[in-house]
């Protein structure tokens, strides 16, 4: 098993902090984003004006190599960095030759954000919206494929890869086929990617002409907030109506007469002033792994065996929170973190909170995740309190 805690001292290894098993939540970030932090800031107080050349010219581009890397895309450039995920969304939207009558297919399993949106434009009579149940999990894809099949008018299909409100993956093979099925090749095609980056193995280098992909640097790959990113195929969504001024550095030509000029690379997605410091510490946590010879792979696998343990020794407890309650009782086809289902989810999140640990929960769903920085030690301890408190 992996052995980096010593990496985290200033966030969870300091003294009294929290015993933290919401990895899919807030990451702990590595100590390493202290000095990225802080070049950010010198950077912004020394180069003045001058610190977008670097930004533009160093910061982002290191960005795209890592990223495009660990996705097995071909063309860095394909990927451009916002805020948050909710203006990216915004941004695909704006992309569909309509303006209202939107048709867009779903799951009703996506982000929370996601979902609040499409709410509210369904109000507003903006979308016609169908949301497909990813619950039973094994005819998940047949039948969304089957509803897939009823038009050929779809503007968006949007879908997680690992579903945020259960921590099941949506298999890469199934992926493939949910997109190959599309009926119209000029339908906008979007796999949110924000459980799933730096969590699991991701190869786009089969799908990644077909779809967007979006993620971010908050949850698995321990940058924090500010460092969003979009993967934008060729082709598809090439003038966006909601555009920021940064999309015009990647213009490769004038526009001819009063029309708006783009890139046709990622740029062609990016929107206005940001702050940068977000994209700083992805670098340096990207560098930090390289340093350490420590990859996507090593990293599941060190959370999969915590995984294990886990439900191992909580069934052992002989409890009223056990395996049967999990969601996705194959561990193996799930993400980095286990949803257990229980009419007392507040309750326990309340009461673990008491105690000094983190976790959480959505309704009567309980989530526990699990990262790189925990061990064996940090298991034994969350079953032991678990068991005082169910």
């Amino acid at each position: 098993m992996l052995d980096v805690k010593k990496h985290f001292w200033r966030s969870i290894g300091r003294e009294n902090a929290p015993l933290h098993f919401a990895a899919h939540s807030h990451h702990p970030w590595p100590d390493v984003t202290f000095a990225a932090q802080e070049q950010a800031w010198l950077d912004a107080a020394t180069l003045l004006d001058r610190k977008w050349g670097k930004v533009l010219g160093e910061v982002i581009p290191e960005a795209q190599q890592h990223i495009a890397a660990r996705l097995s895309l071909p063309d860095p450039a394909s990927i451009v960095f916002g805020p948050n995920t909710h203006s990216f969304l915004l941004r695909i939207l704006s992309c569909t030759e309509a303006i209202s009558g939107i048709n867009v297919i779903s799951t009703d399993s996506e982000f929370h954000s996601f979902t609040r949106q499409m709410d509210r434009l369904v109000e507003a009579d903006i979308v016609n919206l169908v949301r497909v149940p990813t619950e039973p999990f094994a005819t998940f894809k047949d039948r969304f494929i089957a509803e897939l099949k009823t038009r050929d008018n779809w503007d968006l299909v949007w879908l997680s890869q690992v579903f945020f409100n259960s921590g099941r993956v949506l298999a890469h093979n199934d992926l493939v086929d949910v997109l190959n099925a599309i009926p119209n090749i000029e339908t906008l095609a979007v796999v949110d990617g924000y459980h799933a980056f730096m969590a699991i193995p991701v190869d786009l280098s089969s799908v990644g002409r077909r779809a967007f992909y979006v993620a971010g640097g908050y949850k698995y790959a321990m940058a924090g907030e500010g460092a969003c990113f979009l993967h934008c195929p060729t082709g598809y969504g090439l003038r966006p109506r909601d555009t920021g001024w940064y999309a015009e550095f990647g213009a490769l030509e004038a526009a001819r007469g009063d029309e708006v000029a783009f890139g046709l690379d990622g740029s062609r997605f990016a929107g206005a002033t940001f702050d940068p410091s977000g994209i700083y510490r992805l670098n340096a946590v990207m560098c930090w792994m390289d340093d350490l010879g420590l990859t996507v792979e090593d990293m599941d696998a060190h959370c999969l065996a915590l995984q294990k343990a886990f439900v191992e020794r909580l069934d052992r407890t002989r409890g009223n929170l056990w395996s049967n309650n999990l969601l996705v009782r194959d561990l193996e086809g799930c993400g980095r973190f286990l949803t257990f289902e229980t009419g007392h989810a507040a309750r326990i999140d309340e009461e673990l909170a008491r105690n000094n640990i983190i976790v959480d929960h959505r309704g009567d769903r309980l989530r526990i995740g699990f990262g790189i920085y925990q061990d064996l030690g940090d298991v034994d301890q969350l079953v032991m309190t678990l068991k005082a408190v169910v």
